[in-house]
């Protein structure tokens, strides 16, 4: 999900501290940008009388301030944030730092898009030698006063100085075998008093100084930290993964404590208001009696079920269900919520909108609408992700099975889905054991064309080389099969039929699983979950539809393909490929022959032996897509991806073609290049080769006749690959027009077509109106278009590519998310320029960004007629088509 927020600049406002408390706020649940969204919710639970802990939030422009000037506060933060200490402590009735009567704060992060876990958290903030024995009088609880007192310095030691937690834990697991007690909750408040001594021990003996007495000291030292965890490694590795963009920082909550480990009339816990896995409307969570909110994560102690609170805290639980119920019906979506019960009583301490799985989002979503709480355009608009809808098309992993400790290797997440099997090497071998009944997962270092049979046949994918448009990662996503492409953890030895990561070695019929939404590798057999599409996806998606202003089409290069997509909700093809089907059965045979033909004569010979199988794969696609649009692009590829270019794989070709083996050698070498992408392929071979043209060209027409004399509704449009220029076009166009012309002579009928050209190259754009005045069609293989644009190769860039996003240097991946700033301006010129010469002019796109939400989105805002992705990713691309029209009117 690409998430972008709108932000203030790097001065901070003249306010910088905004209270919420005593049934009222400084700001509400729109103000996220700048009080995060932590923040801008508990301001606005406060707002409608929820028991919220008082507090105040430094803004996020702080945050920003503090990281671009040498980790300084802006001038006026200190007075603010004294006062608004002051204003918690009257909302309180205590004392911050007072020996009788001490208040204690916590300090957490909270930007405007929920991080979970990726920032600094500091509890019980406030404390000392004086304020502790305060605390324990004022109680009368011993025990619980230190215990707040050890978990502080622990705290404030890992979060704020850099002592690592481990040595803590060292320390209370000593004590507790001193005095034969497994829970932390059967050390007494002795035991505790002496805990918080070897705590201070340690505090000094890694840091060199005291443990801070002064709470105001304690309190910007947590501010700091807290505005430091922005810039964490892990943090910015999150927003990376889930492109979380535009945010300059985080804001500060520092809040009232309440506490959970008062005795056994208290407890903490979190809670969702529907369930995150099914989306079924129950109350879902958990919680812990006597423990602070760090307890239910860290595992210490096993959570109990939430129904379970009804019988530990009646009162409380009845109060939650009220609380829960309200928040979601104010949002408009279900929540996540934290809540601590203090001696009987409930507080809030926050409220977001609750992460969900793929089946949980579209149900909630349904469901939100059946009971009136949002209409579809903002169930379509703001409850489901298009990774939701990812997750829902593909077997997935059982999500209560933990694997972490099993992924061996990471690479690009190519094809999303998971996948279990027994290692291959070869597609020979993933076909043998596909036809024995066996599992398989295919590695190689990289795919070929000639692959493609046992890419079929294994459940998934995995490569060393290659990126996220590379042939495995292309075809694997069109036949909606698991990848995990370029893989630069493994080394693979075809040798000895194994791959290493350097420590483990797993050698052909070793089982591994595949995760291609998140690019894992994991040794052994991991439990899948089979997808589901229920009544709930079908009514969402037709609410999709209603609010979609833009089409989608599919890239399909066979009936089965085509039929899957269509089922998916296709209004077309976009892209057939017609050189993979040159590599079906003994097909290869007959494309051999005609390279290795001496004259045209030769070649028009065997190119006749072809014109059938070619005229029957468009028979099967057209029927499968009767009354839609089907574009078919000719010959792409260069005529080398053909022959094999091993000796023994040629010597193999030589015997089964009946020719000398020196006569394969002469024709592979002649027809070597040292930049085949840049060389002779797409309409430079038609133009050399025009046979090639009118071969398929009649396979096209002549199945699209047929048809429609058997009463089909045919709809073929004919593209011309990698135009340069218009002369290259009118010449294929003549061939094509000549061809079509001929067959309807020899049908006695015809049919309808376009011409058109993929516009690929950057010239192509560059004088797409001359282009236009030819072209019926324009359709954008970004693909090409972004290689060619950056100089950069689509198979190797994936070595560098993640340093330059991870470095900023790129936003994203240009292969996966369209670089709008500059193959984006050439697509935008293209379709500009071609439409001031022809204002029909039908424009799409068919590159794997067609499937890419955030490509989408820039596909519509330039004015497409449609876009085109593989099979599987159909309903993502009309969820995200949907989404950039509900947005443009929002």
């Amino acid at each position: 999900m690409d998430t972008a927020v709108k932000t203030g600049t790097d001065t901070p406002t003249a306010k910088k501290v905004y209270v919420f408390g005593n049934g009222g706020a400084d700001g509400d649940k729109s103000m996220k940008a700048l009080l995060g969204g932590k923040g801008a919710n508990l301001a606005e639970m406060c707002s409608f009388g929820l028991p919220v802990p008082p507090g105040f939030t430094i803004s996020t422009e702080c945050c920003a301030y503090y990281s671009a000037n040498g980790h300084v506060w802006p001038a006026g933060l200190e007075e603010e944030v004294r006062q608004g200490i002051a204003f918690v402590e009257k909302a309180m009735g205590m004392g911050f730092g007072d020996a009788k009567n001490p208040l204690l704060v916590s300090v957490r992060s909270g930007a405007a898009v929920s991080m979970p876990g990726m920032m600094d958290t500091v509890l019980n903030l406030g404390l000392n030698d004086d304020a502790v024995e305060g605390l324990a009088k004022l109680t009368g609880n011993d025990r619980f006063a230190f215990d707040a007192y050890r978990r502080f310095i622990d705290m404030f030691g890992d979060v704020v100085m850099g002592v690592d937690h481990e040595h803590f834990e060292e320390a209370i697991h000593a004590l507790k075998t001193e005095r034969g007690v497994t829970n932390d909750v059967d050390l007494t408040g002795e035991d505790l008093r002496e805990l918080v001594n070897r705590y201070k021990a340690i505090y000094r003996r890694h840091t060199g100084f005291m443990f801070p007495d002064d709470p105001f000291e304690q309190l910007r030292l947590s501010i700091n930290a807290v505005f430091g965890s922005w810039d964490s490694d892990r943090a910015i590795k999150y927003r990376t993964i889930n492109k979380v963009r535009g945010l300059i920082g985080t804001a500060v909550n520092v809040q009232a404590m309440v506490y959970g480990n008062m005795g056994q009339n208290s407890g903490t816990g979190v809670c969702f208001t529907r369930n995150p896995s099914t989306g079924e409307n129950l109350l879902y969570g958990e919680f812990l009696v006597n423990a602070q909110g760090e307890d239910v994560v860290a595992g210490i102690r096993t959570p109990e079920h939430i129904d379970q609170m009804a019988q530990e805290f009646p009162a409380a639980y009845r109060q939650l269900l009220e609380a829960t119920q309200a928040l979601e019906k104010h949002y408009k979506n279900m929540q996540d919520i934290e809540f601590t019960v203090q001696e009987g009583k409930l507080f809030l301490l926050q409220t977001r909108g609750g992460k969900r799985t793929g089946p949980a989002a579209v149900k909630i979503a349904v469901d939100l609408v059946k009971e009136g709480l949002v209409d579809p355009a903002a169930a379509v608009r703001d409850l489901v992700e298009p990774r939701h809808i990812d997750q829902l098309l593909h077997p997935r992993f059982d999500e209560k099975h933990d694997y972490s400790a099993d992924v061996i290797a990471k690479g690009l997440p190519a094809s999303p889905g998971a996948a279990v099997g027994q290692v291959v090497f070869s597609a020979d071998h993933a076909e043998e054991q596909k036809a024995k009944g066996f599992r398989t997962i295919l590695v190689r270092i990289e795919t070929s064309p000639e692959d493609v049979g046992g890419m079929h046949a294994a459940e998934g994918i995995l490569t060393s080389r290659g990126g996220m448009t590379s042939h495995a990662a292309v075809v694997a996503r069109g036949w909606g099969k698991p990848c995990v492409a370029g893989c630069g953890d493994i080394v693979i030895d075809y040798k000895t039929r194994s791959f290493t990561n350097g420590t483990t070695t797993v050698r052909e019929g070793d089982w591994v699983s595949i995760n291609g939404t998140t690019g894992e590798v994991i040794l052994g057999q991991q439990p899948l979950v089979e997808p589901a599409l229920t009544g709930d996806f079908a009514q969402f998606m037709e609410w999709v539809d209603q609010f979609r202003a833009i089409k989608v089409r599919t890239n399909a290069d066979t009936p089965k393909d085509s039929k899957v997509a269509r089922d998916f909700g296709a209004e077309g093809i976009g892209l057939t490929r017609t050189e993979h089907m040159f590599f079906e059965g003994d097909r290869i045979e007959k494309m051999r022959e005609m390279i290795l033909a001496e004259n045209e004569a030769d070649r028009r010979k065997a190119l006749g032996k072809l014109l059938p199988y070619q005229k029957a794969d468009f028979l099967g696609i057209f029927r499968a897509m009767e009354g839609l649009p089907v574009t078919i692009r000719l010959l792409d590829p260069p005529l080398h991806e053909f022959l094999p270019h091993t000796e023994h794989d040629q010597q193999v070709m030589a015997k089964e073609m009946g020719v000398p083996v020196e006569k394969v050698k002469a024709k592979v070498e002649s027809l070597h290049e040292f930049n085949p992408m840049l060389g002779h392929r797409g309409c430079r071979l038609g133009i050399t080769y025009p046979e090639i043209t009118e071969m398929q060209t009649r396979a096209i027409i002549e199945a699209a006749v047929e048809l429609r004399q058997e009463g089909l509704s045919v709809l073929p449009e004919i593209m011309v690959p990698l135009v340069g220029t218009v002369e290259e076009f009118k010449d294929q166009k003549a061939i094509i027009r000549r061809t079509a012309d001929a067959v309807f002579a020899e049908k006695g009928a015809s049919v309808e077509y376009l011409v058109g050209t993929m516009i690929e190259i950057p010239r192509a754009a560059l004088t797409a109106d001359e282009i236009a005045k030819e072209a019926e069609f324009f359709s954008f293989g970004t693909n090409d278009l972004t290689q060619m644009t950056f100089g950069y190769s689509r198979d190797d860039a994936g070595k560098f590519l993640p340093e330059y996003v991870e470095r900023k240097m790129l936003a994203d991946d240009p292969f996966q998310t369209i670089d709008v700033g500059g193959v984006g301006q050439l697509v935008r010129m293209g379709t500009e320029r071609g439409r001031s010469t022809r204002k029909n002019l039908k424009v799409g796109i068919c590159g794997e960004h067609g499937g890419d939400p955030q490509s989408v989105h820039f596909c519509f805002e330039v004015g497409m007629d449609y876009v085109s992705c593989s099979p599987f990713r159909v309903p993502i691309a009309r969820l995200a088509a949907a989404q950039a029209n509900l947005a443009r009117k929002a």
